[in-house]
């Protein structure tokens, strides 16, 4: 790992945490909710200023992380009411805000991390395009049904039984749909074109389903960018983005059943090396590289863990089933519990770092 790779964790990492603190400062101050500080990272206070409402804006001297502190929100317990208060400052206390209240500002952190991912592959596909991989073959698996049939890398497949083929996905479509039936390729191999039979393997899905397995990938370097229209570039951004968590939620989901190891898991060591990578593909690498970092940000801060977003959504559900909020023992022996267990997280996900990436 390099100077410059730790340079662009910070830069991407102070970024999405301005965009989540931004979500929850936004609500609360629509709400009527006094902001106090809104620091981005923690610490002593490198540079400061304070604007008309009354808020210290500031930047800290530990730049990993953030956080946004209202009035009336308790360090300990944030959900504790004080009754000492007075009817004015009752009036812009994050506490004395109604139930619906505080769960909008509290859950306007993670959703404005999922709007900024969304907005930012919306305005990449209408203005830069949309990343198109053409049928181009990058890596062939060794002892696949590609490597049987003669494919080697570079090689472009321009037909399948007769039908045109331009793009990788229209490899991948006719291939699953045919396992075990052979396939005639025409494919373009340097100035000529050969004829290539292929039998496609099947594959058995947990659905019980069945699919074709050529074992080949892409070649990124037949990719090209293709400009949406408007309206398909706003669906694209949403689609992109709602993937994006279903197929993390999926992977967490294998984990959990111990289908798929945790090896997959990264921490910041792996984060900063990717950014690092990321930024030396091109800035648009790295713009992207940010968007998928803030949608697992949202996500992370979604889960029902004490002390994160989601812990205090879980919560006000209780809140909302008793009629009233839980005590200050039971939410401070919460958050005591959600403070050890992300940090052994942390420590496990660092680890994991450790044994994956290169110094």
């Amino acid at each position: 790992m390099e100077f410059s790779d730790i340079l662009y964790f910070l830069i991407v990492l102070t970024v999405l945490v301005y965009v989540h603190e931004w979500g929850h400062y936004w609500a609360a101050i629509r709400y009527g909710v006094r902001v106090e500080v809104f620091s981005i990272g923690f610490g002593p206070e490198i540079v400061g200023w304070t604007n008309d409402k009354g808020t210290r804006w500031k930047i800290s001297a530990v730049p990993l992380g953030g956080y946004v502190k209202m009035f009336g929100q308790s360090d300990t317990s944030p959900d504790e009411v004080d009754e000492d208060l007075s009817e004015s400052e009752k009036q812009v206390s994050f506490a004395h805000k109604s139930l619906w209240q505080r769960t909008v500002i509290v859950a306007a952190g993670p959703l404005a991390n999922f709007i900024f991912a969304i907005v930012v592959f919306f305005l990449l596909a209408w203005v830069v395009g949309s990343p198109v991989l053409h049928a181009g073959i990058g890596q062939v698996v060794k002892g696949s049904a590609a490597e049987a049939a003669g494919l080697e890398p570079q090689d472009t497949i321009v037909a399948i039984n007769g039908e045109d083929v331009r793009l990788f996905t229209d490899i991948q479509r006719i291939v699953q749909a045919s396992p075990g039936e052979k396939l005639v390729l025409d494919v373009k191999r340097g100035d000529h074109t050969v004829v290539l039979n292929a039998v496609p393997r099947a594959i058995s899905q947990s659905d019980g389903s069945v699919i074709g397995q050529l074992g080949v990938s892409p070649d990124a370097e037949q990719m090209e960018y293709e400009r949406l229209s408007l309206f398909d570039a706003m669906l694209f951004g949403v689609e992109r983005t709602v993937d994006m968590i279903t197929a993390i939620m999926s992977y967490l989901g294998d984990m959990i059943r111990g289908d798929r190891g945790t090896e997959e898991l990264g921490g910041p060591l792996r984060i900063a090396q990717m950014s690092g990578d990321m930024a030396a593909a091109g800035i648009i690498e790295l713009i992207v590289f940010m968007a998928a970092i803030s949608v697992n940000l949202g996500l992370v801060n979604l889960f029902p863990i004490p002390i994160l977003d989601g812990g205090h959504l879980v919560f006000y559900a209780a809140e909302a089933i008793r009629g009233k909020p839980l005590g200050p023992k039971a939410q401070e022996y919460g958050f005591g519990f959600g403070l050890i267990l992300l940090i052994l997280i942390f420590v496990f996900v660092t680890w994991n770092d450790i044994g994956q990436i290169s110094f």
